[in-house]
């Protein structure tokens, strides 16, 4: 028998060592925290607290100066931010100040500042919040500079910021540790600065459009207009139980009914679900209602608006996703689902017309389906199986089976397909689109199936919603209706691989 015991306690050794590193690293990092707050205490007790300071006049940002130098050149500025780095030589130092733009070096010199002041910056750490006031101008090496003529502590960073060559990268930190990983990531930072530029984009377009934008409840008693599991919560004063938003939909509807002719809202929706690169269960969704139009005029609003967001923020209609380009400036192609199914898995529904026959060729094409399942469930599930991923460049799929689409107007020529489009871009369903369904006899049947589904232990399927229904026997027009997934749009215009990196503050499981 082989002798292991030399490599058992070698290996022993090596966890204790890494334990005892690890106790190390935690005893030095206590220490460094305990001087900042030694350091605070020091100032506090010499009258210089900076959290009493409750205001700084900042006249410019960092990349002002280092933009527009020739109109700074020589001239007195005051900027704040966040000291990244620091170098103290005797009587002269540097240090860097970031900003929201980004970071400009200061030059610290003793004689410019007087002694205590300078003895005052000497004490400073990395991660205080400072503000500089003093003249521009470019050193010996060509950096453009602020020469200082005061530094004020505005702040004190009481926690230490990752170690500045290796940053921020555990995932998972970042996502709970947002604030560090702002300011430690400069492309971080440029990603959320893009995404509210994007939903600036899309305000500006709609607004252009005549539409209003307005907002409705998120505590509901009737969580419909989609196919998912509501969050349930308890609401005290009532004592009744509500759920969370699930969808926009028909609250936006009966404003259609009142007369408001063309309406949106970007807002948080609540899906009681699981978490992946695509998927966290609150997010931004967008949705918007048109009067006198189809499932045709969401399609050619959806080509615009696209080809306008990325115009106005990316500044080009061609985009790259790790490393695919997609063009929004061609005509985006336009395609039924039986004809995608049959494209990619040369099956063709339009030769299918049973249950029955549904069923066989789906197990002869290995497609899962669940006993409930009717034909244009199946047809659904070939789709997800077949077509979707080849889906890159901007495609509308539409005429979708009536089984998956219960709030959507039939098609009059066919009534086993309703006049309904889901937009696809990189292989992910981008929005989702109706010619809605105003008929309040056929919308109540809708339900009455939805209901049926549930009792057969769909937790995804509508409820009835009686107030709906009551609105539509009042009168909706003719219209068109469209979701949008801001938070994909984002991450496509920003190149980002998860949904979490696209969400500020994304949900994580508790550590407690």
């Amino acid at each position: 028998m082989e002798d292991t015991r030399g490599e058992i306690v070698a290996g022993e050794n090596q966890n204790q060592n890494q334990k005892n590193a690890g106790k190390a690293q935690a005893q030095d990092l206590n220490q460094v925290l305990a001087v900042r707050r030694e350091k605070l205490s020091q100032l506090q007790a010499e009258g210089k607290d900076p959290f009493q300071i409750t205001k700084y006049h900042v006249t410019v940002h960092s990349m002002d100066v280092k933009n527009h130098y020739e109109d700074y050149e020589g001239k007195e500025v005051s900027i704040a931010g966040r000291m990244m780095f620091k170098r103290v030589m005797g009587k002269a130092s540097f240090c860097n100040v970031q900003d929201k733009e980004g970071s400009i070096q200061v030059y610290v010199a003793r004689d410019s500042i007087g002694e205590e002041p300078y003895k005052d910056f000497k004490k400073m750490d990395i991660g205080d919040i400072v503000g500089v006031k003093g003249c521009a101008f470019t050193t010996k090496t060509g950096e453009i500079s602020i020469h200082a003529e005061t530094v004020t502590l505005l702040s004190k960073s009481l926690q230490v910021l990752p170690e500045k060559f290796h940053g921020l990268t555990d995932t998972d930190m970042r996502y709970r540790q947002r604030y560090v990983d702002l300011i430690m990531n400069p492309e971080v930072k440029d990603t959320f600065i893009k995404r509210s530029q994007i939903i600036s984009a899309i305000r500006k377009y709609l607004d252009g459009q005549g539409f209003m934008e307005v907002e409705t409840p998120m505590l509901v008693s009737n969580a419909g207009g989609a196919a998912a599991r509501p969050f349930v919560t308890h609401f005290n004063a009532l004592d009744e139980d509500e759920k969370l938003r699930i969808s926009l939909e028909l609250y936006l509807k009966r404003l259609i009914v009142g007369g408001l002719e063309r309406v949106y809202e970007i807002g948080r929706v609540f899906r009681n679900e699981g978490v992946d690169t695509r998927h966290n269960p609150e997010f931004t969704l967008m949705e918007l209602y048109q009067a006198y139009t189809d499932y045709h005029g969401m399609m050619d609003l959806t080509e615009n608006l696209y080809r306008h967001v990325a115009q106005e923020v990316l500044g080009t209609t061609t985009i790259t996703y790790n490393g695919v380009q997609m063009d929004l400036g061609k005509p985006f192609e336009r395609i039924t689902m039986v004809e995608a199914v049959k494209k990619y898995s040369g099956v063709d529904f339009n030769e299918i017309h049973t249950l029955e026959e549904a069923r066989e060729t789906a197990k002869k094409h290995h497609v899962e389906f669940e006993e409930r399942h009717k034909k244009g469930d199946i047809l659904s599930l070939f789709f997800e199986e077949f077509a979707e991923e080849h889906l890159i460049q901007p495609t509308f799929v539409m005429d979708h089976p009536i089984e998956i689409s219960p709030l959507t107007k039939k098609k009059p020529e066919n009534p086993e397909y309703v006049e309904r489009f889901e937009f696809f871009m990189n292989g992910w369903e981008m929005a989702n689109a109706y010619s809605e369904l105003n008929d309040p006899i056929d919308q109540r049947e809708r339900f009455a199936a939805q209901e049926e589904m549930f009792a057969q232990g769909d937790e995804e399927a509508n409820h009835t919603d009686e107030d709906f229904i009551n609105a539509l026997m009042v009168g909706m027009p003719p219209t068109g209706g469209i979701g949008f997934g801001i938070d994909r749009m984002v991450m496509l215009l920003t190149d980002s691989a998860a949904i979490r990196d696209v969400l500020l503050f994304p949900t994580m499981k508790s550590l407690n």
